[in-house]
């Protein structure tokens, strides 16, 4: 659930166009890769925000292709995408995770919210009111 495939193509003015096959409403640009990516993952980080804002589903990562460029989310809202993601597959109601989390309906929201910093327990307490845990792994620096 963290890398999003993203194509970047220069137009005919040397800016590099980001699009994401999984979200056609992202799109940004840069004047150079860096920047590009950059805007990407704030893209990105906008158009999972709104989904979620809009009761929309969120796409599993599509398999990067030839050409592509993975970009990573942020391990919050990472974290905070899944929440959302296995709410709408249980067909949890934030008032229903709410009540099992014993807490108000306002947290909830805070803690659906990707610019909101949670804290790692409240989040793991979420995951275990609807059955799942979250895992950690570090990998070498690509």
């Amino acid at each position: 659930m963290q890398n999003y495939p993203a194509t970047l193509k220069q137009d005919d003015n040397g800016t590099l166009l980001v699009t994401f096959p999984d979200f056609p409403e992202a799109v940004t640009y840069g004047g150079d890769q860096d920047s590009a990516l950059a805007e990407a993952s704030n893209s990105l980080i906008a158009a999972i925000s709104a989904r979620m804002d809009d009761g929309e589903d969120i796409p599993a990562p599509s398999k990067l292709k030839s050409g592509q460029t993975a970009v990573t989310l942020p391990p919050l809202v990472a974290v905070k995408a899944a929440i959302y993601m296995e709410m709408s597959r249980q067909h949890v109601s934030k008032s229903e995770l709410a009540r099992r989390l014993e807490q108000n309906p306002k947290q909830v929201d805070r803690l659906l919210e990707v610019t909101h910093s949670s804290r790692h327990d409240q989040l793991d307490k979420a995951l275990a009111a609807l059955g799942k845990r979250l895992e950690v792994t570090v990998s070498d620096a690509a």
